[in-house]
């Protein structure tokens, strides 16, 4: 057997940078060089700026209008004006003009009264500098402008080159370069495409937008393979470069391939080996020789980005002298129960948005390598390592990763998964305004208890009622009796069984879930598509316990689709949607009405108003059809009882 990595004991993350800081030398790594002052904005002044120059150099008139000697305005009254006379008494000045030597004073053209001959009248008396900037009125030469370890702005430019500064001495720039890793790992600028087993780098990618952020300067080289010898090389040259932060991406865990850990202790000392964060506990710090920081990043990219955020930045803005950017904090509802591990803080992406008078957060699917978390997130939470984790309705303090105020044009779902619910997102982000649907898929029975709490905006739903033939009256009468609904037709849509291309097992129907060679992939616990598969299995009289892998659950249509696609399963049951999307293979099996449930009380909200103008285009309508398996001749009407399909 390979030999594999053991993590050092995990730590807490403010341990971890603090291990870092302590470890490296600030000033050794982060020389200081003079720069333009016209292309400062952003960095970091090394020392304090002194003005050269007093902005304004001279006297200046603030106003158009003339300069006088204001003690010979002194006499002047409303009904007695004083009489001025050209050259002698006044001189004509516009803004910025410098004030002549024996003026003190500007009075403003439109309070003068034109007299003949050069002859100029006033009705009010000014007083000493009135209208006037005075020489060094917002910088006086020699005094100090700017202190050091001023991160420089667009505003204080304009204050360098009004002072007379031309050149200014800033910290030498943060540059981190990153080194992706693995056998499996394409080169995204190849433009490939995977076959099984690989996959295309996009760390790389992330790593720079986010170090860009911070106002540091990113690199990345070329994609290295798992082999000890060939990383060794590409960190040694990374550490004779200039960067002063070199970061390997994957290896860091505990993998017989994951050579990290091995070549960092070649090249320096480990500070960190793990922290006590899920994602990203496999990150991995060290000392090399040299005095630069060495970053072991984890591969899956939610541990990545987690590693980056949270060890990775407050290190590199410590560097640069930079305040940490910190998130805004709100307290949202918490929408569903979430279970965590104790021993280890968790943190977990979640769709917010503002259901009533309050904001909701949905939990997003928690796996390290669902990048898809990052892009669907509009907040995040961290559950405590002493917790098992928060409860359904739990207050929870949410960071920020949108503005506040996209919330209010955020619609929150909770309920059934369909490929429509996607295109209805679609629609609502190209609006004049663009608003953005969340959903969090969790079944129809999910989404009616969602909606009893009070947790989303509306629920998808298609449960089927064999006693009244009817759908989802009957379980909203059942469950949701006093909450009063408006159910709004979505579509019809067909559900079917999914088969590979050919069918190969030549699969015909539920009565084939008996047999010992065929393997099925089911919905999760209360959603639709479940409930429908346990009521044709009644009707031919199989139990679940006969079915082989009933066990076995997805979250959506889509997922159980691309198991059959690469064989972890022979069959599973779905929409024909999916199955055409993925080249599928599908059998018939039932119509189910998918409608939204939306309760009343939100019904003139504007984004429902919104959703519910989309539903009703016909072009729209139009591309739901030709998504196939689809039939749109209730969508965007309100159902009423015992309708079922007609």
């Amino acid at each position: 057997m390979d030999e594999r990595n053991i993590y050092l004991q995990t730590i807490p993350v403010d341990e971890a940078v603090a291990r870092a800081r302590q470890a490296l030398d600030r000033e050794a790594l982060m020389g200081v060089e003079r720069v333009p002052a016209q292309l400062s904005c952003g960095r970091v002044t090394a020392q304090a700026v002194i003005a050269r120059c007093s902005s304004p150099t001279f006297h200046a008139a603030a106003m158009d209008g003339i300069a006088v000697r204001a003690e010979s305005t002194f006499q002047a009254r409303e009904g007695s004006p004083v009489t001025l006379k050209k050259g002698l008494d006044y001189v004509e000045v516009n803004t910025g003009h410098p004030l002549p030597p024996d003026m003190d004073a500007v009075i403003m053209i439109e309070h003068v009264v034109p007299a003949g001959d050069g002859l100029l009248q006033v009705e009010a008396p000014a007083f000493p500098w009135q209208h006037v900037r005075r020489i060094g009125e917002d910088i006086v030469a020699t005094e100090m402008i700017i202190p050091q370890n001023q991160t420089l702005s667009a505003y204080d430019v304009g204050a360098l080159l009004s002072a007379g500064i031309f050149e200014v001495e800033v910290h030498e720039p943060l540059r981190l370069t990153f080194i992706p890793t693995g056998d499996e790992v394409l080169d995204f600028a190849a433009c490939p495409t995977p076959a099984a087993g690989q996959v295309i780098e996009s760390n790389s990618q992330v790593f720079e937008a986010v170090v860009r952020s911070w106002g540091a300067e990113p690199r990345r080289v070329p994609p290295v393979p798992d082999d000890r010898a060939a990383l060794t090389r590409a960190v040694a040259a990374a550490l004779e470069g200039d960067s002063q932060i070199v970061c390997v991406g994957a290896g860091s865990s505990a993998g017989s391939k994951d050579y990290t850990r091995a070549v960092f202790e070649e090249l320096g000392e480990v500070l960190v080996h793990g922290i006590a964060v899920m994602p990203g506990k496999p990150t991995l710090l060290a000392r090399a020789k040299n005095g630069k920081l060495l970053v072991g990043v984890p591969g899956y990219p939610v541990s990545a980005v987690v590693c980056l955020e949270d060890v990775l930045a407050p290190v590199a803005c410590w560097l640069m002298r930079k305040a940490r950017p910190r998130r805004p904090v709100i307290q949202a509802r918490l929408a569903r129960k979430t279970p965590s591990r104790p021993g280890l803080t968790e943190i977990v992406r979640l769709a917010v948005g503002r259901v009533g008078q309050e904001f909701v957060a949905a939990p997003l699917p928690r796996g390290a390598g669902l990048i898809t978390s990052l892009t669907k997130a509009q907040g995040l939470l961290r559950i405590p390592a002493q917790s098992e984790g928060l409860e359904q309705d739990a207050q929870v303090d949410v960071e920020l990763l949108t503005p506040l105020e996209s919330l209010d044009r955020v619609l929150v779902h909770i309920g059934s998964h369909d490929n429509v619910i996607d295109m209805l997102g679609n629609e609502l982000m190209g609006l004049p305004e663009p608003m953005r649907l969340v959903s969090s898929h969790v079944g129809s029975m999910g989404g009616i208890s969602a909606l009893k709490a009070g947790s989303a905006l509306f629920a998808g739903c298609h449960l089927f009622d064999p006693e009244t033939g009817d759908f989802n009256f009957p379980f909203l009468a059942r469950y949701l009796a006093d909450l009063e609904v408006l159910v709004v037709n979505l579509a019809i849509r067909h559900q079917g069984l999914m088969v590979a291309p050919g069918n190969p097992k030549n699969i015909r129907g539920v009565g084939d879930f008996t047999r010992p060679d065929v393997l099925f992939i089911n919905r999760q616990k209360g959603a639709g598509t479940r409930i429908l598969l346990d009521h044709h299995l009644k009707v031919a009289g199989i139990g679940p316990d006969q079915v082989r892998g009933y066990e076995r659950e997805e979250y959506t249509h889509m997922a159980v689709a691309v198991n059959v696609l690469t064989g972890a399963a022979d069959c599973g049951l779905g929409i024909f949607a999916a199955a055409k999307a993925l080249g599928l293979d599908f059998l018939p099996l039932a119509r189910e009405r998918y409608d939204l449930i939306i309760p009343r009380k939100y019904a003139d909200d504007p984004r429902v108003r919104a959703l519910r103008e989309i539903m009703n285009n016909q072009e729209f309508q139009a591309r739901i059809a030709a998504l196939g398996g689809y039939e749109t001749a209730l969508t965007g009407r309100e159902m009423r009882p015992g309708q079922g399909l007609d």
